[in-house]
Parts: C-alpha cells; sequence; structure tokens
C-alpha cells in the first residue's frame, strides 16, 4: 500500500487494503506480487459505494494497476489464448459501450459485460496473429499481410492491448478475423464492475456465475434499475462486505457541479432554494450556466436530460424542426439510441454479432448514411472500440400526441433506434459527457408531485444523476425554449475507419 498511500484518502486507503485482503485470500497478493492458482469458489461479492467525487474510478484504477503489475491478465472481451491452470485473469467491465470508454479514457482497460458474456470466434489462421501479439506464440506468416503490416499490429497492440484494434491497424476487418460469437461456457477469475447501480438482478446473477470473486463499484445516490423497486443490487450485501466512500477526493473538492450533487444530500433543501444555489453558483463560475434555452448545436452530441417522455418526444421534433430534417428521411449526424434488437430465435448468431459490435439497448449511435442495401445503415457507435458498422436497421421517430412512430427507414428485422437529441435521465446513467443540458422544467414537474423513492425525493435522484452526467460543464436549462443551429449537422468529427458490414441473410418463413 505504502506506493499508493500519497494518492488516497483515508477511507480509500481501507478499502484498497480490505480488497488487497480479499484477494489474497483467493491468492493474489498484490504486496508481494505472488500469485497462487485460482480457486473454484472465489471470494464472492464485495462491493465499493459512494457519491460522485468519492474516488470510486481512482480506486478502480490503482487497484486494476496493482493486479497488473502482480501479474494478473487482463481479460478484454476481444481475445483470449489458451487456458493455464496457473493463469490468474482479470476482467473490468461497465454496462454500457459509453460507461466502459469513461474508464478506457483514464487508461484503465475496460469493456461491457456483454462483451464477456459472449466471447468472439477467431477464424484460425488468423488467430496465429492474435496469440503472437498476447505473447502466446511466435510470429506468424500470413498469406496477404507483409511485415510491415504485421508491425504495425504489433505497434498498435502495444499502445492500446486491443486485439481487433491491431487486426485492423494490418488492414483487417472484423468480419475477416471474426466468424461469430458464442454465450461463455467456462468461469473467470477476478471481476471488477463499474456503474454497478446499473445492474439489474438477471445481470448480476449472470455476472456471479462468471466470476467467483466479483467487486462492484457504484454509487447508491443514483437511480435503481426499472423494475427494481428503488433498490441495487448491492443494497442487500452485509455491512463487511460493503466498502463506503464519504469523504470527497481533493481533486474534485473545487468542482462546482459535484458541489451542487452533494447539496441536493440536505433534507431541508427545496426545489427552488436549489434553484437559486445554481443560480448563484452560474454567477461566480462559468462551469455552470443558467441557461434561457437548449443549445440545439450540444444535442447532437449530447442529448438534453429530461424526466417526462413527453419533453423527450417535444425535444426531439424540434430538434429535426429547426434543422429542416425532411420526414421521410435522416440527415447524417443526426443522434440515435438503440432500444434493442428485433430478430427471432432462429437469428441468434446475428443477435450476438449486433451486440457484440457495440448495438447494444442503450447505445448511443451517430447516424452516417445509409448503407448499401435496402434497410441498411450505416452508424457510429459512441464509445465502441471499433466504431463503425453498417447494420439492418429500424429506426423510430416519435411525433407528440401521436401513437405510432413515424419511421423513416425500416429492415424487416435487425437493430431498432429511437432519436437520440434527447433522453430521459434514467437512460442516461453509465454516460458522462463534457457539457450536460438539464431540462430543469421536468425536475420542477417531479418536485411538484411529490414522489419519493429509496427514502429520498424523486426529484432530487433525478436532479443528482442528470448534474453528476456532466464533466466540464452543466447547463441547467430554465425556459421550453430552442436557439438556432449555428452550423448544420456533421459527422466529420467521428473517427473515420471503414464500417464492415454485418449481413442479415433473412430468408422467408417456410
Amino acid at each position: 500500500m505504502s506506493s499508493t498511500t500519497l494518492t488516497f484518502s483515508d477511507d480509500q486507503a481501507t478499502a484498497f487494503d480490505m480488497i488487497a485482503e480479499l484477494l489474497r485470500g483467493v491468492g493474489v497478493d498484490i504486496e508481494d506480487t505472488l500469485l497462487t492458482p485460482a480457486r473454484d469458489d472465489g471470494a464472492g461479492v464485495m462491493a465499493v459505494i459512494g457519491k460522485a467525487g468519492s474516488g470510486k474510478t481512482l480506486l478502480l484504477a490503482e487497484l486494476y494497476r496493482a493486479l497488473e503489475a502482480a501479474g494478473v491478465e487482463v481479460v478484454s472481451g476481444d481475445y483470449e489464448g489458451r487456458r493455464r491452470r496457473d493463469r490468474r485473469t482479470l476482467a473490468i467491465l461497465a454496462p454500457t459501450n459509453k460507461a466502459a470508454s469513461v474508464l478506457r479514457m483514464r487508461g484503465v482497460p475496460a469493456t461491457t459485460i456483454h462483451r464477456i458474456l459472449y466471447t468472439p470466434v477467431y477464424d484460425p489462421e488468423y488467430e496465429r496473429i492474435a496469440e503472437w501479439l498476447a505473447g502466446t506464440g511466435d510470429r506468424p506468416e500470413i498469406e496477404g499481410l507483409t511485415d510491415e503490416a504485421l508491425d504495425r499490429a504489433a505497434a498498435f497492440y502495444e499502445r492500446n492491448k486491443s486485439i481487433p484494434g491491431a487486426l485492423a491497424a494490418a488492414g483487417l476487418r472484423g468480419s475477416d478475423f471474426i466468424t461469430g460469437w458464442k454465450r461463455r461456457e467456462q468461469p473467470l477469475d477476478i471481476g471488477f464492475i463499474d456503474e454497478a447501480s446499473m445492474l439489474d438482478d438477471r445481470q448480476f446473477e449472470d455476472l456471479k456465475d462468471i466470476f467467483p470473486t466479483l467487486i462492484l463499484f457504484g454509487d447508491p445516490a443514483q437511480l435503481a434499475p426499472v423494475n427494481q423497486s428503488g433498490a441495487m443490487v448491492f443494497d442487500a450485501l452485509p455491512s463487511p462486505r460493503k466498502l463506503e466512500l464519504h469523504r470527497i477526493h481533493r481533486q474534485e473538492a473545487d468542482n462546482p457541479i459535484l458541489d451542487l450533487a452533494h447539496a441536493l444530500a440536505d433534507p431541508d433543501l427545496g426545489f427552488e432554494d436549489f434553484e437559486r444555489l445554481i443560480e448563484d453558483t452560474a454567477r461566480r463560475d462559468d462551469r455552470v450556466v443558467w441557461g434561457q434555452r437548449v443549445e440545439v448545436d450540444l444535442m447532437a452530441r449530447s442529448p438534453v436530460l429530461v424526466w417526462r417522455n413527453a419533453t423527450r418526444v417535444r425535444l426531439i421534433n424540434a430538434f429535426r424542426t429547426v434543422h429542416a430534417a425532411p420526414e421521410d428521411a435522416l440527415l447524417p449526424g443526426e443522434p440515435l439510441i438503440c432500444d434493442g434488437i428485433e430478430l427471432p430465435l432462429k437469428h441468434r448468431k446475428k443477435r450476438l454479432d449486433l451486440e457484440a459490435r457495440g448495438l447494444i439497448k442503450g447505445a448511443q449511435v451517430v447516424y452516417l448514411g445509409p448503407g448499401s442495401r435496402a434497410g441498411f445503415a450505416r452508424l457510429h457507435v459512441i464509445g465502441a472500440e471499433d466504431p463503425q458498422v453498417s447494420a439492418a436497421s429500424i429506426i423510430k421517430i416519435e411525433k407528440p400526441d401521436e401513437e405510432e412512430p413515424f419511421i423513416p427507414q425500416a429492415a424487416r428485422m435487425g437493430a431498432t433506434f429511437l432519436h437520440g437529441a434527447a433522453v430521459t435521465i434514467h437512460k442516461a446513467q453509465g454516460s458522462q459527457w463534457d457539457t450536460v443540458q438539464v431540462f430543469a422544467p421536468d425536475i420542477w414537474a417531479a418536485a411538484r408531485m411529490g414522489r419519493v423513492e429509496a427514502g429520498q425525493p424523486l426529484w432530487k435522484r433525478l436532479a443528482y444523476v442528470a448534474i453528476t452526467r456532466a464533466q466540464d460543464r452543466l447547463i441547467w436549462v430554465v425556459r421550453n425554449r430552442l436557439s438556432k443551429p449555428s452550423h448544420p449537422l456533421r459527422v466529420d468529427d467521428l473517427r473515420a475507419r471503414p464500417a464492415a458490414a454485418l449481413t442479415l441473410e433473412m430468408q422467408e418463413e417456410g
């Protein structure tokens, strides 16, 4: 622990030591860098909980670095070599692509829960490259790949530890080297789960089946998953298995956005008092803005956060109107949210293909244009490691006061999408953006209703989640108005890579 004492606050240091002791009990000694073979029973579940700014992510990152230094291998979901009895592994997971990408930007090799539940099947020819990059095989000779291409792959892997990314750097597409996906059959070892407040009971049971040792990192002040009755999966853990971080980390101490979020813990604070606090903060710090209108330019990459579904639909249609979007088509650059996959059971493999590329429920996507086949769309999946894909798509745009959505594009079956210029605060959990716009009239409406969730006024939980989605700047929008766009929708700011086609070969039922 001595190497991290200067970094941690007291409660972080205590949590680090308790997790180190738990890991030592299952044969992973991060102080003496000593590893012994895994036990089948593992250590069970432990949770680190704390509000925004309490240092959960810092603690997770330091634990990852200590495990890596001890010789534990990180399983990314991209590729796994042959199993060895003496190998100890760690997987760092998040419920969504966006949440995983937040960790990756901090140097933590995270992936989604789905990418661990389902593993890729590699073409045997290209698996030799993966084995070489992972250090378990010799440098291969592959027909059609030059030494320079292999060198590019090795250089990429040295920096990023991503097998698909390295193979892409060599000039290959996912469809060249991944032949399919299968549900994981063998358990893993140690699992870290970030944003654990988003887990539902079914996901939690799946994870406990896979990881004998599971450590959750979550915020108890967020909104519980839908249909969970206000409870989070770590609530039922016994006290010794729940490590709570109370102190705000010193790096976050001068953050007006977090100050506002933590002010909501005051039981005597009413909605009007809170708005006065926001207005006062905005006068002295430009990281908080008292907004008189929704800034439409931000909506293409950072959705407006709302509570009521009717507000979401109105804002989406206002966004499309000010951009002069046609009634019968999408414009390149329009934001979308994946609403799931509509495929029958017989197309299970195609479902895995789509989900493995990041098209899971709640994924943020930018529309790039129509695909080469009818019903297909070219898409950029925000936060995915290989973000650009062409897939059969069913795109729905809801209209105010209309029961049926407008559908500008539809395959017979495939990935389904809703418009993403505005999203509910519930769906925004796990995501962060540089600048976040919160539609305050919706929070006020929740306050007027007087609803309580898990012992706290609902409006406070909504405000807390919405505010803590902002990394750098918070805009508290107090009026139902929309600005005019300063530029047309764009896609040139997205990372350019060739879109790998995910072909859905559909046949009529006999």
